[in-house]
């Protein structure tokens, strides 16, 4: 795959600096992020490039692989090792621990079963004082924060049944189970959002 052939996705540009501005703090002190769904990997070498002392590990269905590939060895950061396959449904998961996990725009793409099997499987990857971003658009309360939110719920419905807006609620509850605090709730340009846990509830941080 050669430059001009990489894939690209034209959100990574628009969130980018608002999600990293808000990755700061909390990845701050971390050592080993876990990225799932990497998709492009446009994310991965931004992130990477502006936090060097992170180790940026991105993941992905296997048939992602070649593209992100593709963006890693083009930037060529000393700390963005090779992409692993990863499917949250059917495993496996990697064998080494990470102090943080980062994924956008994913929860809402997969089925909820899905939803379901990524917390789940947190706990096997994650050290004791690790801290979990995800970004994306929620539904609150089982109610959509805006317009553009609803249609496009209704987009991603006619091309996948299983696909649409998670309810923020609900994806704390699968958190909860995973040992998993709610620390923030950010919100993000375009009705999207940054909600962060970590393994201690918020106030023994």
């Amino acid at each position: 795959m050669n430059t001009h052939d990489k894939p690209h996705a034209p959100s990574t540009e628009r969130n980018r600096e608002p999600i990293l501005a808000a990755l700061r703090e909390p990845f701050a002190g971390r050592r080993r992020v876990l990225e799932i769904g990497s998709g492009s990997g446009e994310h991965a070498v931004y992130f990477a490039a502006a936090l060097p002392d992170l180790i940026w590990q991105c993941s992905d269905l296997a048939d992602k692989l070649p593209g992100i590939r593709a963006w890693l060895e083009d930037a060529a950061l000393a700390n963005s090792p090779p992409p692993l396959a990863l499917d949250v449904a059917r495993g496996p998961w990697p064998a080494q621990r990470f102090d943080a996990v980062f994924s956008a725009n994913t929860l809402h793409i997969m089925g909820w079963p899905a939803v379901q099997a990524l917390f789940a499987g947190l706990p096997s990857v994650l050290t004791a004082d690790a801290v979990v971003a995800i970004y994306g658009p929620f539904n609150r309360e089982g109610r959509y924060t805006s317009e553009g939110n609803a249609a496009f719920d209704a987009q991603l419905r006619a091309q996948d049944p299983a696909m649409g807006l998670r309810d923020a609620e609900a994806v704390d509850a699968l958190a909860l189970q995973a040992g998993l605090h709610l620390h923030a709730d950010l919100p993000m340009p375009a009705n999207n959002a940054l909600r962060i846990w970590r393994t201690a509830p918020a106030d023994s941080q």
